[in-house]
């Protein structure tokens, strides 16, 4: 197995064979000056890179490492770069974090502490690949609205390819949310009638008085209000398709003439006496169960057999394994580039709550919530508290190792902050990790309000607030609530 790629740019090369030395995991490339490793880095594209702010020919202050720094992510945004700093020049290293940076260390280097920031930035940049390159797979289905990559959608997808060619009326089964109407529309687009209408009518968004005149038009002065002749969805879809959506909403009496309109394509509009004959495709779709509304009566025998020549049943969601993830990775793609957001991707948690979650409103309620989570997050990274989903609980039964090491990891920092009355220096000594590191834990798991107070009885600060925080402690020396800088 091949090892992992890590850039180190540092002009002192006895730390560079220190690092050799303690991470003989990783494939290290060494460079001493801001031009090698921007070369270095064009040449071999690492994931990770450490770059020390003091390189020559400004060892003394931060002007070239923080180039470097800019120059690689403008490369690659997506590069995980950690950057070594002095104890005493730590505002540096908050303006590289500030500009993308993953994370910052003193020096001298503690290599357990180090050791778990790479690990972090690796795992996170494999994630993020991962996310990338499901969402840039190929998609075998035709459809241009339905990303999928579960077999039984892409069968159903292939189906509807075949029946886009025909005349056939198709009734669409399957619960709200499940890609119905997308489903309708490629019936449409990708047969003959494509040039022509293609007309919804959701028959259960429209009060049943009026239903009527909709769906078959009105005549001038065929009742009150109707001063002029209007034309119904039927007859505007003619040499088209009409998609009737919650067909099982329809009433008795229009059910009655949906009917005939079926059996022979000809309509009368309300208040008319001549016959008009339209030539028009018929698609459907329900929530509901139409056997079950035949069998109270509720739902004509003879209408349900005319609009079940093909009958497709559209798998829900929590049906379709890893199509939540990667419809996610889809719509965190295409909000974030329309809100303009620099979200990178979901926590290791998130995708973990995705793939478990029921999702009982099915990828419409995937789509509200990732797009809520795009506007609303604070972070790189869309946590699962920012989908307002509860991480998932691991039992006997499901006995996954990370998310194992996600619930574990969870309450280790939550021990650590309890012992140290919420501050977070002294919590991130606890872990063994630098406050940076400390700050997206906090972030991940949604630990960014805590219950407690400080002893002025203010409540734990949201994660947002902690570079303020952060900011306001160096500047004046006082903590920011339940968690204190120190």
């Amino acid at each position: 197995m091949d090892k992992a790629k890590l850039l180190v740019v540092d002009d002192d090369e006895g730390l560079c064979r220190q690092y050799r030395w303690a991470f003989p995991e990783y494939q290290i490339f060494t460079g001493q000056t801001r031009r090698a490793g921007r070369a270095l880095f064009a040449r071999e594209r690492p994931p990770v890179a450490i770059v020390d702010l003091g390189l020559p020919p400004d060892p003394a202050g931060a002007s070239e490492g923080l180039a470097l720094v800019r120059e690689l992510l403008g490369i690659a945004p997506d590069t995980k770069i950690m950057v070594a700093t002095g104890n005493d020049d730590q505002r540096h290293a908050l303006q590289a974090v500030a500009m993308g940076a993953f994370d910052f260390f003193h020096k001298p280097v503690d290599n357990d502490v180090l050791r778990v920031i790479l690990e972090r930035a690796y795992n996170l940049a494999r994630l993020e690949d991962e996310a990338r390159r499901a969402r840039d797979l190929p998609r075998p289905s035709p459809i241009e609205h339905i990303i999928t990559g579960d077999e039984q959608m892409l069968r159903l997808c292939r189906s509807v390819e075949r029946l886009a060619a025909t005349d056939v009326t198709v009734l669409l089964l399957g619960e709200s949310g499940t890609g119905k109407e997308a489903l309708a529309h490629a019936l449409h687009d990708l047969g003959p009638r494509a040039d022509r209408p293609f007309i919804p009518l959701n028959c259960g968004a429209i009060p049943e008085a009026l239903l009527e005149s909709e769906l078959f038009g009105h005549e001038r002065g065929a009742f009150t209000g109707a001063i002029k002749q209007t034309i119904g969805k039927i007859e505007s879809a003619n040499h088209g398709t009409l998609f009737l959506d919650e067909i099982g909403d329809l009433p008795a009496m229009l059910q009655v003439k949906l009917l005939r309109f079926l059996q022979n394509q000809v309509i009368e509009r309300v208040g008319g006496r001549h016959p008009i004959q339209v030539d028009v495709r018929i698609v459907c779709a329900t929530n509901q169960d139409l056997e079950a509304r035949m069998q109270e009566g509720s739902f004509r025998d003879d209408l349900f057999y005319r609009l079940n020549e093909v009958t497709l049943r559209v798998a829900p969601l929590r049906e379709r394994p890893g199509d939540p993830t990667l419809l996610a990775s889809f719509f965190l793609h295409r909000f974030t580039a329309q809100f303009g957001r620099r979200i990178r991707g979901f926590t290791a948690e998130a995708i973990a709550a995705i793939a478990a979650h029921p999702w009982p409103g099915n990828v419409r309620e995937l789509e509200n919530r990732v797009k809520r989570a795009v506007v609303m997050s604070d972070g790189r990274l869309i946590s699962a508290s920012d989908l307002e989903l509860a991480p998932p609980v691991i039992s006997g039964h499901q006995l996954d190792i990370r998310l194992a090491r996600l619930r574990a990891e969870r309450e280790v920092v939550q021990k650590a902050l309890s012992q140290s009355n919420g501050t977070i220096s002294t919590a991130a000594k606890l872990l063994g990790i630098s406050r940076p590191t400390l700050y997206t834990l906090l972030e991940t798991h949604g630990l960014g309000t805590l219950s407690g107070s400080a002893s002025d009885g203010r409540q734990a600060p949201a994660v947002s607030d902690v570079p303020r925080m952060q900011k306001q402690s160096d500047r004046a020396g006082r903590n920011g609530g339940w968690l204190q800088e120190s």
